[in-house]
């Protein structure tokens, strides 16, 4: 129960305390964000990765910096109860009007989650359900941007429209050919629609809508928007690179909502926008990706708090409307995390084990150390996300025996019976994917060749885009990837991962003695950081038919050279390209010719992206 009358004076000032700490935080992670564009026109793809990595610690540093002014200036841990559930009326009366309020409500959250006991962790002192609407916010001033901007080809060509268009966004960098490549971005669209524009253009409220921010990412930026005709409404983001030659180009026009799932996937990292409204971005966003959560939306602009907050809405929505138990995840168990999942629910739930094997030489904070490792890099479309949390309560009623059995033998200092609740106090959860083995088992048990042959080439891809990133998986074992559930294979086990640069890759000595030669254990000296690439084959490729596949499209993995080769380039400052949609959609030189690629299209259109 809320109190009747606001009497505590140190309430107001506890709240304003905490939405500074809020508005200081959105400040800075907007102006990283803004630089971006900047980075973009320099190339200083390095310095990208590094805003990137820096950015995601924000939070956490300006809720730290908030608990210790409320703490010092206000000595919050004497308030009262009551006093608390002012503290959050005043702070729903400083939102009226706010442009973020629903980051601040979780900012909220945060702090309070470090200053009060989970026992008050309900609607009463902290936002379970959101407070104020984000429906219709608008930046009133004069000369504010909005959210985003149509374009309406009435006086000029369409041609002319998307010309002017990507001009606005005033990038200080020279287009190669921009005629050209609007040209080939209507001819997508021609392909797209199979109507003629000048039908469309009968159309009174024919437009483009385009979000006024780029969306940058690795070494491109995105254009992000959608074509309206009547009641039709296309998704459309045209992906901007760079040629050899250091000039702008479109490098795609990417017109199907599958195309945009890829773009904005759980697998890779977030993007730099620019945003006043972030609400008003993710309704828009919506709308171009019906099928992708709010949740994940948000995490995909940057906002990873916000993305947990309404994904654990959005579960304890689905407890409360599901009956099935949680239970030992199927496949072949982890020698570090217990991992169990909901059969209902598309996601798992990993808590890191109190004791491993002796093989696996590692401790808790290097473990969650290597998770945070892959929150900051670049995940390149193969590195699942994960959504870190703490003190995390189910209904025990809702735990097999079984997995309660387990938590308590491995995960014992993380977990805590209270009452009709299981406590778990640390765990990290993440997209339920087809483990690679038991898909390998499963195609092999049906005969399907052709199901066999694609995951192994996509796992060999899967490690070569991880390469070329400078991850190196640790563990290649096929368990530790996952199938998602159009095909693309994706790396979810982190506790070994090491950056190329790290790693010392060497090929097995030759024996000097028969006696070397004939030894079944190692002879020779390994450092901690030596990877013998040689070596996988013994562990991966025991099955013929795989192994067939494997030496056909990726026996260069096995080979040392492949991986040194690839770490000086990484350490001589190279920055890898990354291309999240189908090469097939590239408008990569040399061009063919326009009128025949019109044909061609027309004849064959291009098969739709499958969608991650």
């Amino acid at each position: 129960m809320f109190p009747h009358k606001l009497t505590d004076h140190r309430a107001f000032g506890v709240a304003q305390a905490m939405l500074e700490g809020f508005n200081r935080h959105y400040r800075l992670f907007r102006a990283t964000s803004a630089a971006a564009k900047a980075r973009f026109e320099q190339r200083d793809w390095h310095g990208q990765q590094h805003a990137q990595a820096q950015r995601i610690e924000f939070y956490d540093q300006r809720v730290n910096e908030a608990v210790d002014r409320l703490r010092n200036e206000f000595r919050v841990d004497a308030l009262s109860m009551d006093s608390w559930q002012q503290v959050k009326l005043h702070y729903i009366g400083l939102l009226t009007n706010h442009h973020q309020p629903e980051l601040a409500e979780t900012f909220f959250n945060s702090v309070t989650a470090k200053l009060l006991h989970r026992s008050y962790f309900n609607n009463d002192f902290i936002f379970v359900r959101p407070a104020i609407s984000t429906e219709y916010i608008e930046n009133d001033k004069p000369a504010a941007v909005p959210t985003y901007r149509a374009y309406y080809p009435t006086r000029e060509t369409l041609h002319e429209t998307m010309v002017r268009m990507v001009h606005n966004f005033q990038l200080r960098a020279p287009f190669e050919n921009l005629d050209r490549d609007v040209a080939a971005v209507l001819e997508a669209l021609q392909a797209r629609v199979n109507l003629r524009f000048a039908e469309w253009r009968l159309r009174a409220n024919f437009q483009i809508q385009v979000l006024s921010s780029l969306f940058y990412r690795n070494k491109g930026a995105y254009l992000v928007g959608k074509v309206i005709n009547g009641f039709t409404e296309i998704p459309m983001c045209l992906p901007l690179v760079y040629d050899d030659g250091g000039q702008l180009r479109i490098d795609a026009a990417l017109f199907h909502e599958d195309d945009l799932l890829l773009v904005f996937s759980f697998a890779r990292a977030y993007f730099m926008v620019d945003m006043e409204i972030p609400s008003a971005y993710v309704q828009f966003l919506r709308a171009l990706m019906p099928r992708k959560p709010r949740s994940e939306i948000y995490s995909a602009l940057g906002l990873q708090k916000q993305g947990k907050n309404i994904f654990y809405r959005d579960f304890l929505y689905h407890l409360r409307h599901s009956s099935d138990a949680f239970r030992i995840a199927p496949g072949i168990k982890g020698m570090v995390m217990l991992v169990f999942d909901l059969p209902s629910y598309p996601y798992v739930f990993k808590v890191i084990k109190d004791y491993y094997p002796p093989q696996k030489d590692t401790t808790r904070e290097q473990i969650k150390g290597k998770y945070l490792l892959v929150k900051q890099h670049d995940r390149v479309g193969r590195m699942a996300d994960t959504l870190e949390y703490s003190n995390v309560a189910f209904p025990r009623h809702r735990f097999e025996d079984e997995l309660i059995a387990e938590l308590k033998q491995f995960c014992g200092s993380q977990v805590e019976e209270d009452g009709d609740r299981i406590v778990i106090r640390h765990l990290y959860i993440e997209r339920r994917m087809i483990p690679l083995n038991i898909y390998l088992q499963d195609a092999s048990e049906q005969g399907d060749g052709g199901a066999i042959e694609r995951a192994v080439v996509e796992y060999g891809n899967a490690i070569k885009d991880l390469v070329a990133a400078n991850i190196f998986p640790g563990d290649m074992l096929w368990k530790n990837f996952g199938v998602t559930r159009h095909g693309k294979v994706v790396f979810y086990d982190y506790d070994e991962i090491e950056y190329i640069t790290d790693c010392n890759f060497r090929r097995v000595p030759e024996p000097r003695t028969e006696e070397e030669e004939m030894s079944g254990e190692i002879w020779y000296h390994v450092g901690p950081k030596d990877v013998f690439p040689e070596t996988f084959g013994p562990f991966l490729l025991g099955n013929p038919g795989v192994r067939e596949v494997f030496m056909k499209h990726h026996a260069e993995l096995l080979d040392a050279g492949f991986w040194q080769t690839h770490k000086d380039r990484i350490k001589a400052g190279h920055v890898h390209d990354v291309f999240p949609y189908d090469p097939g959609k590239r408008f990569a030189p040399p061009r063919v010719d326009l009128a025949n690629a019109a044909a061609a299209a027309t004849a064959a259109p291009a098969a739709e992206a499958a969608a991650d």
